[in-house]
């Protein structure tokens, strides 16, 4: 799972991935946050617990100028499988900074954070502080809530995938399809940061056909094929691979059989260990156990 989490934060710290993500999500495809308005924001911030600091980290993080939007802090966090305390993480990302801009005296700018579901099913979590805590009815109107915003990546509708211009349409149409049809027909969009995109899917789908060779990466430069040519490719060399593999552990495993027979017949035939060892090259173990199997002892 970190491998995981560290692919989709490598992605999603693209300035061009970052902003496509928020427009889509919060301004409902309008371009309000271009890339270049973009720096990254420090993920890290700590808090006091028995008596010591501990420290918490964003998955990913970033402040805006643009506009009318003088300042924001944006941050994304990932999540696979639901997290009933998650309401708590995030007013903790968002209470540190908070705390920082009070402590630094600076201009106060709002936090605004978003958590990308990718799991199966819909999000069965908390959404609300207040859905976390055990509240007498007589105390309820006096303890503040706190909502997370939770946007279910795989049951975004198409015209909300279609909304995406960087390779998170990627990730997004992947996992739409995955959920809709448990398959995936890859698009001909052109992928601009190849290599992030395949790593994410290597680690999602558990295979290793996804893997980008350097030699890959001399052929394929960033932005120049789209993700069906790539995957074609990767998927009938990975097949290849599989097969030259498969062919190679079948002749290992003939020789393997072929040593066990000729040493089981050597045994039978009461021919010292060291004899059997220097024809067959099977170790003491291995012999032992072809002895028990055949009811003859090993002559030394």
């Amino acid at each position: 799972m970190a491998e995981k989490d560290l692919t989709e934060k490598t992605l999603e710290s693209y300035n061009d991935v970052f902003a496509d993500i928020v427009n889509v999500l919060l301004y409902k495809g309008k371009k309000v946050i271009k890339p270049e308005s973009l720096t990254d924001a420090g993920s890290l911030s700590t808090y006091k617990m028995d008596g010591k600091l501990h420290e918490q980290e964003r998955d990913v993080a970033k402040f805006c100028k643009e506009g009318n939007i003088r300042i924001a802090l944006y941050g994304l966090e990932n999540q696979t499988k639901t997290d009933k305390d998650m309401p708590f993480r995030v007013i903790g990302y968002d209470g540190a900074v908070y705390r920082n801009q009070l402590n630094e005296g600076k201009n106060r700018y709002p936090v605004i954070t978003l958590v990308l579901y990718f799991g199966e099913g819909h999000w069965a979590a908390p959404k609300r502080l207040k859905e976390c805590l055990n509240i007498p009815d007589e105390l309820k109107k006096y303890v503040n809530d706190y909502k997370i915003h939770v946007f279910e990546i795989p049951y975004l509708s198409r015209k909300q995938v279609q909304m995406f211009e960087s390779d998170f349409k990627i990730v997004a149409d992947y996992f739409v399809q995955k959920r809709m049809t448990n398959s995936y027909k890859p698009s001909k969009d052109t992928i601009k940061h190849v290599d992030a995109v395949l790593k994410l899917l290597k680690v999602v789908e558990d295979d290793p056909r996804y893997e980008l060779k350097l030699t890959d990466m001399s052929e394929i430069n960033e932005g120049g094929r789209n993700m069906s040519e790539i995957l074609n490719k990767l998927l009938a060399e990975g097949e290849a691979r599989g097969r030259a593999e498969g062919e190679a552990r079948g002749r290992a495993r003939g020789r393997a059989e072929g040593y066990n027979a000729v040493a089981e017949e050597m045994i039978k035939e009461k021919t010292p260990i060291s004899m059997i060892q220097k024809f067959t090259k099977l170790s003491l173990e291995q012999l032992e156990k072809l002895s028990k199997e055949c009811g003859v002892a090993l002559v030394m």
